[in-house]
């Protein structure tokens, strides 16, 4: 398939030269564009290798104007401040500027679950594929984990793929649909990206659910202060699940996931309920109840058969450097937090420690 504007051939400039840029300068090279990519700064060898190997002209240390400036269209990766000066330049020259997640959502028809929060949302992503995956359904795993999503798009299709968006991605996505959404939480994150205002901050967040319609679902922590306020200001035409771990007395209608009298997980959908205990949850922690309760409702909504759904939520091993086991030494257990990336990250950690 070749893609173009009237007669002429789309050229694609695409900045960042990391696994999304790559994975997206081999679709549009699918797609019989006129492709390039420029990074800033070094490449890493194995793209580098990658882009040789697919003869994709590319340029690194450094970008080149007079290349990048006769774009059609502008991939840019998410790490790329606005306030760059090659961005001030494409935004002056009014060349449209996308994300990775946009670009690729173009030619897919395969269901999105998009995951997003300040907190959790590795975990929930790593969790939400790993039900998925144990349950034989054909799925992706992409955005800031896995591999990019362009280059499943383009030559390992899935029919459905877990995406972990950060604020950065979500900036520049405007067509993407998620088919599921779920939104865990909303803490003070990457202010200096948007002019130290939370509500900047806010506004990019719930960029997940545009263009949402009655068929999508948007999961959400009930609890939230900043996604209650948020969501008193907005009008989706999605379907609402909130999860809580307060108690709660579910209406007629109600759909979302609680925490009953009993300790027991309770998902509730229009295909019926399902609980689980949450002593029977591999991953331990207040925080990751939460976790646990979105993976398993976006499960709930695409089908997934209750056991296969309990099953993974209770073999489910966690991430790299997410609370992980190291050691135990002189009777202190040492624990591997790293991807801790911010104070409320840090706190939900240790609340979950005795």
């Amino acid at each position: 398939m070749q893609s173009e504007i009237g007669n002429k051939k789309t050229r694609l400039v695409i900045l960042g030269g990391g696994e999304s840029g790559v994975g997206a300068a081999i679709l549009a090279k699918d797609l019989g564009m006129d492709v390039f990519l420029s990074d800033y700064g070094n490449i890493p060898e194995k793209y580098v290798k990658i882009l040789d190997n697919e003869n994709i002209a590319f340029e690194q240390g450094g970008h080149t104007p007079e290349l990048i400036l006769n774009a059609t269209e502008i991939v840019k990766s998410p790490g790329i401040p606005p306030t760059a000066p090659i961005m001030q330049s494409i935004y002056n020259k009014g060349i449209p500027v996308i994300s990775e997640i946009e670009f690729a959502g173009r030619y897919t028809d395969s269901k999105m679950v998009c995951i997003t929060g300040s907190n959790g949302k590795t975990t929930t992503t790593m969790l939400t594929y790993h039900i998925l995956h144990k349950a034989g359904i054909d799925v992706g795993l992409a955005g800031n984990v896995g591999r990019s999503l362009a280059l499943q798009v383009a030559r390992e299709p899935h029919k459905v793929y877990v995406i972990e968006l950060s604020s950065f991605q979500l900036e520049n996505m405007y067509q993407f649909k998620a088919n599921i959404a779920v939104m865990l939480n909303i803490t003070p994150d990457h202010l200096d990206r948007y002019d130290y205002k939370m509500q900047n901050y806010v506004n990019a967040k719930f960029r997940i659910i545009r263009n949402q319609t009655t068929a999508d679902a948007l999961i959400y922590w009930k609890d939230d202060p900043v996604i209650s306020e948020q969501l008193h200001h907005i009008h989706t035409d999605a379907r609402m699940l909130p999860f809580t771990d307060n108690s709660f007395e579910p209406f007629p209608g109600f759909e979302g996931a609680y925490l009953d009298t009993f300790g027991k997980i309770v998902f509730d959908t229009r295909k019926g309920e399902m609980e689980i205990p949450t002593q029977e949850l591999s991953l331990k922690g207040k925080h990751n109840l939460y976790n646990s309760m979105a993976a398993g409702l976006s499960a709930c909504l695409l089908n997934i058969r209750r056991e296969d759904i309990r099953r993974a939520l209770e073999d489910f091993e966690g991430v790299e450097h997410r609370l992980e086991y190291t050691a135990t030494k002189r009777g202190a257990v040492y624990i591997n937090d790293s991807k801790a990336t911010n104070v409320n990250s840090c706190w939900y950690a240790l609340e979950s420690m005795p």
